[in-house]
Order: structure tokens, then sequence, then C-alpha cells
């Protein structure tokens, strides 16, 4: 069933063009300030950076955080992320210079997500996204819409309410249903078409929980009958 929706959903609204960013810079600091927030905020939030030059992980990282509060404040829980932001900056320059993201690349994707998970401020969620969309790693970004779309597949069936669920579990749940789904990605294995595929997917899930919002979940299963 999940492949299956992903089908319906691409079918039903189609590319999605996600993530909207100018550059991959962009995208990391985006991962951040979307943290407990709505997609329009964090616009707000990225154009004030722009609007002072500091929409880089250069110029963040040299910016007092009394500054960077300010222009991120549209965000909400902008000391929180502020003081993340700024140390998640500074690790990147600090660890990997200027360069940071083709050396971050090199990596294995475990070794690279460890190494994000240990960053203060950095959840699951956060270091996927960075992961995906940053560094193009075959890694399924599991968020709350997720999570409700999945109870709503499986309400029937007996398994764990995915609000319970461990992220992981969950990931690697959506991961080999898709590999499964997918006859490219099953035969060949090919990383470039789960990329995609994640990609798409995670953005169609949010377009349609957004799309739902205060209407009735289980319309989920009316497009896959």
């Amino acid at each position: 069933m999940i492949y299956k929706l992903y089908l319906t959903l691409f079918k039903k609204f189609g590319k999605q063009h996600w993530w909207p960013a100018e550059g991959k810079e962009e995208i990391m600091i985006g991962a951040i300030l979307t943290q407990n927030t709505a997609w329009n905020n964090v616009e707000k939030a990225i154009k004030n950076l722009k609007a002072k030059n500091t929409c880089s992980v250069k110029t963040i990282a040299n910016k007092p955080v009394e500054e960077i509060e300010i222009l991120i404040k549209p965000s909400g829980f902008y000391r929180q992320k502020a003081k993340r932001l700024k140390n998640f900056c500074e690790y990147l320059l600090a660890h990997y210079g200027e360069n940071f993201i083709l050396e971050m690349n090199n990596k294995e994707i475990a070794v690279l997500r460890n190494e994000l998970l240990n960053i203060n401020g950095i959840g699951k969620e956060t270091a996927d996204s960075v992961l995906l969309y940053v560094f193009e790693k075959p890694v399924f970004v599991i968020d709350t819409y997720t999570r409700r779309i999945y109870d709503i597949l499986y309400k029937d069936a007996d398994v764990c309410d995915a609000f319970k669920m461990d992220y992981d579990k969950l990931r690697e749940i959506f991961e080999s249903e898709i590999k499964k789904g997918c006859k490219k990605c099953r035969e060949c294995n090919d990383e470039k078409e789960l990329v995609k595929i994640y990609n798409e997917y995670h953005a169609l899930i949010v377009r349609f929980g957004k799309e739902c919002k205060g209407r009735d979940y289980k319309e989920v299963t009316k497009l896959i009958q």
C-alpha cells in the first residue's frame, strides 16, 4: 500500500520541486528553521536572512546569536533555533572548512547520519532532511504527516501506533516497501531512483497532509482503492 499510495499521490499532484531553496546551504538552514513550525514561517525567516545577506553557513557562524534571533523570529522558538543554527554552522566550518558539503558527501550514509545526530539540536528528521535533500542520500524522511498516513493505511492491520513507533523503525518500513514496489530499485538497487522517489514522496505526503488539514485523513484509503 505504501508504494501504491506514492504512485497515486504523484498522479494526483505531480512533481513538487521540493526542497524550495536557491542552494544547498539554504536547505541546511531551512531544515533547522522548519523544526516545529509551518513552512510559510520558515520562508519569512529565510527572507529576513537574505535581506541582511546572512543566508549562508559562513555568515551565520560569524554573526552574533542575538542578531540571528531577530532575523529568524518568524520561525518560532527563535532563541533556541538561533543557537542551534549558529552551533551547526560553526561545527561545519570548524570540522570541514568552506568546502564542507563536498567533504561531508564523501562519507558513508550511516557515518554521516551519526555525525549529524551528534551535533546539538539536530534530531532524526532534521538529519534525514539534510541527508536526502542536501547530500542526495537514499534516506526517507519521517514527519507527523507520514505517521498519520501510516496509521490510516494500516488501521485494520495488527501494527503499532505510528505515533508510538520508533522513528527509525517507521523509516525502515517505508524504505523497504518503496524498494519492493519500485521494480527499477528492486532489480538494480538504483540509489538515484530511490533518492528521487524519497524526495517526491515526502513532499507529496506533506502536500496531501496540508490539503487534508481539518478534514478526515481517511481520504487516504479512498485514494488507493
